[in-house]
């Protein structure tokens, strides 16, 4: 395993009863930080500072999370409905929730499918970063869905750089 030091200095790679003698003759822990890595990468710290800072990482990405809505109509031309997905797409790699909401003027609450298609066709566009949060519900003469993003997609894009959705050419 690669051990790192408390003070970030890479000790280099050891057995795990030689990083734990040293981590006992500093009075820190000895914490594995990545499984998946090969060879494995562990840390020589304070157990109890470190689970704060996780903890403290963990609520400050939770609070800048919030909740957009999009709003839609069953007469939406392909070009604006392109641009909204575009839009909802980019709320959702932020790691913000969206509401997505489908207004029916007048008597267009008779076309209730269209606006059940329109939701689908939604689903189906943020499949691979969204998942649906709400079942689609009517209140009204509104039909609203919630879409959260899937955290492990979010932090797979955003560490590639991504932010729209769409491969970037360089």
């Amino acid at each position: 395993m690669l051990v790192i030091d408390d003070t970030g200095v890479k000790l280099g790679e050891m057995t795990s009863d030689e990083a734990l003698v040293i981590a006992k003759e500093k009075g820190l822990d000895l914490v594995e930080v990545t499984t998946t890595a090969n060879p494995v990468v562990c840390k020589i710290v304070d157990y109890g500072k470190y689970r704060y800072q996780q903890e403290k990482r963990k609520r400050k990405l939770q609070q800048k999370r919030s909740l957009k809505e999009l709003q839609f109509s069953i007469r939406i031309d392909d070009h604006d409905f392109e641009t909204k997905l575009n839009q909802m797409r980019k709320f959702l790699l932020k790691g913000d929730k969206v509401r997505v909401t489908i207004f029916f003027r007048g008597r267009e609450i008779i076309h209730l499918n269209r606006g059940e298609q329109l939701l689908e066709r939604i689903v189906e566009q943020t499949k691979d970063i969204a998942q649906t949060g709400t079942a689609p519900n009517i209140k009204g003469k509104i039909l609203q869905m919630l879409l959260v993003p899937i955290e492990e997609e979010v932090r797979r894009r955003s560490s590639k750089g991504e932010t729209d959705g769409k491969e970037k050419d360089t």
